[in-house]
């Protein structure tokens, strides 16, 4: 595959602007400057399926998918088409619209272990709102947290237990404490530490490893055991794992859980789900307990969104959806790591995690985890037509699009081998990525 040459002046240009008014250069820090190559696309114009066209006109396949929000192609024609009829009737009301109904019903019908559920329009908001539900139906004020698990919320009780934690009083980052995943005894050692204390566990059911044989189940017993909630966060496995969650596939039902991403297709919707039980603390219907103000904001059940939730909801049910991410994304990972081995990288890049949720490590010549290489890699995909800050499919990512990004992929592996000989900084064009999650911006060179 020939290594494009693109004008990007336009988007050189915008960059610049985008800096002076915003701070990051952008409104999520993992779309940032400092999280790809320089030769990276600034701003995207317009996407199609499974592929994107930045403001200069340079095409790109693209993989992650808005950070996995849209698991069935961009612009899809039926959650479109939904959206716009129903956003051409309103999209905000002063009472509830019906379609709030639909929508409930329609997910609920497939999420299997909820009773009840409440939309808003982030991961964030659904994650936070299910602790403060735990803090109230317990009446505790710890949080256990899946330490190994890297977001769960912008809310200062998880940011509060990161690096980058500027601005979050000492009192809150001492109410969030975190355990080990697949590891009971860890979680055992926080219940003995803080007896009656933990409101909630949150974890994400699976990310690159899958649960040990029984882990889900027996974390959710301890949980009961103690009188604590047992929370998934189903941001990215919800749609990718299976079309009721990751709860459906490992068959544990929590007391709450979460979805967002995928939810809507790309469209800003999310969701807290859970046992009537807890959920009802939210509700009008009890008298036994205080009120809790759960989820209450003006655009948290915009018409078009929830419109676009139940096309895309309807499209998993209906479709083979999670065949076709796991065929596409299985031919990624075998074909991939083939290539690997092919140029003898099999101890420096490697294809990690779920078919329909694939991620790559870029490793040096000590065989450590190294931004520098990870941003040459995909400098050099990016230069050959593929975006690929992961390797997440859609419904729309063909087998044309496949044969390209596997192209891509070895030349790319080509150069990879090259750099490990002769040194990185021969390759890299500009700086190399950072982590988001990091206490201080570095210093530029010079």
């Amino acid at each position: 595959m020939s290594i494009r040459s693109s004008d990007m002046s336009a988007s050189r240009r915008l960059q610049k602007r985008a800096h002076e008014l915003i701070p990051g250069g952008c409104h999520t820090y993992a779309k940032g400057d400092d999280q790809y190559p320089q030769v990276a696309p600034p701003f995207i114009a317009r996407g199609f399926g499974s592929h994107v066209w930045d403001i200069d006109g340079n095409e790109y396949i693209e993989y992650g998918m808005g950070n996995r929000a849209v698991g069935l192609g961009h612009a899809f024609g039926p959650v479109v088409e939904a959206a716009q009829s129903e956003m051409s009737r309103g999209c905000n009301f002063t009472r509830p619209a019906s379609i709030e109904v639909e929508c409930a019903e329609t997910f609920l019908d497939l999420i299997e272990g909820a009773e009840m559920v409440k939309f808003c329009k982030s991961g964030s908001e659904a994650t936070s709102a299910a602790v403060k539900l735990a803090r109230a139906h317990t009446g505790r004020d710890l949080i256990a947290i899946c330490g190994d698990h890297p977001f769960f919320s912008s809310d200062d009780w998880f940011i509060g237990t990161t690096v980058m934690n500027a601005g979050v009083p000492e009192q809150i980052k001492a109410l969030t404490v975190t355990f080990k995943y697949n590891d009971l005894q860890s979680v055992r050692a926080l219940f003995d530490k803080h007896p009656g204390r933990i409101a909630a566990v949150i974890l994400e059911a699976a990310r690159v490893d899958e649960p040990a044989p029984g882990f889900l189940h027996e974390l959710r017993e301890l949980c009961h055991a103690d009188g604590t909630l047992f929370i998934l966060d189903e941001m990215v496995t919800g749609f990718r794992w299976a079309v009721g969650g990751a709860q459906q596939a490992y068959g544990v039902v929590p007391d709450l859980s979460t979805f967002g991403k995928a939810l809507g297709n790309g469209f800003s919707v999310s969701a807290l789900a859970g046992r009537s039980e807890f959920m009802r603390l939210g509700g009008l219907g009890h008298f036994d307990r205080p009120r809790v103000f759960l989820l209450s904001t003006t655009h948290g059940a915009e018409t078009h969104a929830l419109a676009a939730a139940i096309a895309t909801m309807r499209t998993y049910k209906n479709e083979p959806v999670i065949e076709h991410l796991i065929r596409q994304g299985e031919r990624l990972r075998q074909q991939g790591s083939a290539l690997v081995r092919g140029h003898g990288l099999e101890n420096y890049v490697e294809f990690l995690g779920k078919p329909t949720c694939l991620l790559f490590a870029t490793r040096d010549r000590e065989g450590r985890p190294s931004q520098a290489m990870r941003t040459l890699f995909l400098q050099e995909t990016i230069r050959r037509g593929v975006l690929m800050p992961s390797l997440v499919v859609s419904y729309s990512h063909s087998d044309e699009d496949i044969e390209r990004t596997l192209e891509a992929i070895d030349a790319a592996l080509a150069v990879y081998a090259k750099a490990l000989d002769g040194g990185v900084d021969r390759f890299l064009i500009g700086p190399p990525s950072q982590p988001v999650m990091r206490s201080h911006n570095a210093a530029p060179a010079g």
